[in-house]
């Protein structure tokens, strides 16, 4: 019996284990900077924050350090300091953030494309251009948020490389690889890193409810899957009032990740 069953809370949703997930990337980061991208992840960096990471450091998604840990879409009741762009940029290039990125297309190797699908000369579709990807990958963790697991964002080749991947990384040499690390890869379906000896995508846990086979066939290439592939943890009762209660009370989560 879960520990949510033994205390009479309503059972977890998948939205609410996508959420615990994500937290589960900042955990023990220290005084770094989270830059949450997307509804989950940014529900997922105030749960670290007010849970098993109390140092990290948010913002209000412009220019100032939040003092307080604010419900999603709430403004902030305390400021406790000024984060101009210059200094932000200093914190990137220093590793001394953690940033969690979305994926229009991501491969075996953790190569992300925001910019462009098909030939780069003539794209089928314009997305967002590269912006702070390369910059992002090269010089602070990132990780990634997938809310929709698919053989069209999971993809064997990358249409354009905006974050860079471990071999491009590799390739590039030392200056590249300081501070270059993809800590993990958070989808609808399961959490993945590149725990691998080759540096490729490997299957980390399942999301409850989920089967092998529908990672398998919603993923472009084949992944390392390992003999036995654990379920992401549920989140605590403790967790789980945070999440719904003073976090994301209007159930925001549940529209980006639909039960």
């Amino acid at each position: 019996m879960s520990r949510t069953e033994t205390t009479g809370t309503q059972a977890p949703t998948r939205a609410d284990y996508c959420v615990v997930a994500c937290a589960e990337a900042w955990r023990d980061a220290g005084e770094i900077l989270a830059s949450p991208m997307g509804t989950v992840p940014a529900i997922g960096a105030r749960l670290a924050r007010l849970t098993f990471s109390p140092e990290l450091l948010l913002t209000d998604g412009e220019a100032l350090l939040i003092a307080d840990t604010p419900a999603v879409g709430a403004k902030p009741g305390s400021i406790e300091g000024w984060l101009p762009f210059r200094q932000h940029l200093t914190l990137t290039a220093t590793g001394r953030r953690h940033v969690m990125m979305g994926a229009s297309q991501i491969d075996r190797h953790g190569n992300q494309n925001i910019s462009c699908i098909g030939d780069w000369a003539r794209p089928t579709r314009q997305l967002l251009g590269v912006r702070g990807a390369p910059v992002n990958t090269l010089n602070n963790p990132t990780s990634y948020w997938v809310p929709k697991h698919s053989a069209r964002v999971f993809v064997e080749h990358v249409d354009m490389v905006s974050g860079v991947g471990y071999d491009r990384a590799a390739e590039a040499g030392p200056s590249a690889t300081r501070y270059h690390r993809i800590p993990e890869v958070v989808s609808n379906l399961g959490v993945f890193d590149f725990e691998t000896p080759d540096r490729t995508m490997r299957l980390r846990s399942l999301h409850p409810g989920v089967s092998l086979e529908q990672v398998t066939e919603a993923t472009g290439f084949a992944l390392t899957v390992p003999d036995a592939v654990p379920f992401t943890r549920e989140p605590t009762a403790a967790e789980l009032r945070l999440i719904r209660e003073v976090i994301d009370p209007k159930g925001l989560r549940e529209r980006e990740v639909p039960a």
